[in-house]
């Protein structure tokens, strides 16, 4: 059984916190055992070892990247916190804010991804130049794209949709500042009819890109685009690739048949 990325994360923090209980374990009968004397090991040493010995695992488990950065720093953060007494409050708010950020993540498999301007620009060339067109941003965060889109092609009707309340809140409350013709929806993606859009973008994960497949092949109708940031489609050959660079992922363009 394959599990979700959130749940492999807390069995690899369980695992590595029983790694650095053996190690110490292990290692303090050592010293007692060959020179009498007893370990003494600080606080931050221990976090510090199971920082590392969480990255690791989650390196060996083939997570993504960003889960291995997530590993490394969690145990140092929550240290770091304790050390400076921060009220409760703070961490009631802290908690409040990631939940309205990642409350679904664990169903949806998507964490919280923002696109940058180069990518903007790109997907902007990719579209058809010729007529408007119908576009969604799957998963639009903060709205950048959509945004950017909306004021580059002001032809097209140019729409985001996005499950976390947090960002679809500061999406929508932007565009209107902003006077931006772009519109936001909060909900899921899998409610949408992808027949009545010309273009659908999608910075998801790897783990969602063969549900969407499913859902594109379905639904769009020929000759209408799937554009990917990053994550390919398994099994699925696309039409154009622009490749990235260490700061850039690639795009992959998918042409509906």
């Amino acid at each position: 059984m394959r599990l979700v990325p959130a749940t492999l994360a807390v069995l690899i923090q369980c695992a590595a916190l029983l790694i650095v209980a053996a190690v110490i374990w292990i290692v303090n009968f050592a010293v007692t055992v060959y020179f009498g004397a007893n370990l003494n090991i600080s606080i931050f040493t221990l976090v510090l070892m199971q920082a590392l010995f969480a990255a690791t695992l989650s390196y060996l488990a083939g997570m993504a990247t960003w889960w291995r950065w997530i590993h490394l720093c969690f145990p140092l953060t929550a240290w770091i916190m304790f050390q400076w007494h921060i009220p409760n409050a703070v961490y009631l708010v802290g908690f409040v804010i990631s939940l309205s950020l990642f409350w679904t993540t664990f169903r949806t498999q998507v964490p919280f991804f923002p696109s940058r301007p180069v990518v903007w620009q790109q997907v902007a060339n990719i579209i058809p130049q010729d007529n408007p067109v119908r576009l969604i941003d799957i998963g639009s965060g903060l709205g950048d794209m959509s945004m950017y889109m909306a004021k580059t092609r002001p032809d097209s009707q140019i729409e985001g949709i996005e499950i976390a309340p947090l960002p679809w809140v500061i999406s929508f409350i932007r565009a209107k500042f902003r006077r931006s013709s772009a519109k936001f929806i909060l909900g899921n993606y899998q409610a949408l009819d992808f027949a009545n859009y010309d273009v659908i973008f999608a910075y998801l994960s790897p783990a969602a890109m063969r549900m969407l497949w499913d859902k594109a092949s379905k639904e769009m109708r020929p000759g209408s685009l799937l554009i990917s940031l990053e994550f390919e489609i398994p099994g699925v050959p696309e039409n154009i690739r622009i490749l990235g660079n260490k700061n850039t992922p690639e795009i992959y363009v998918w042409k509906i048949a």
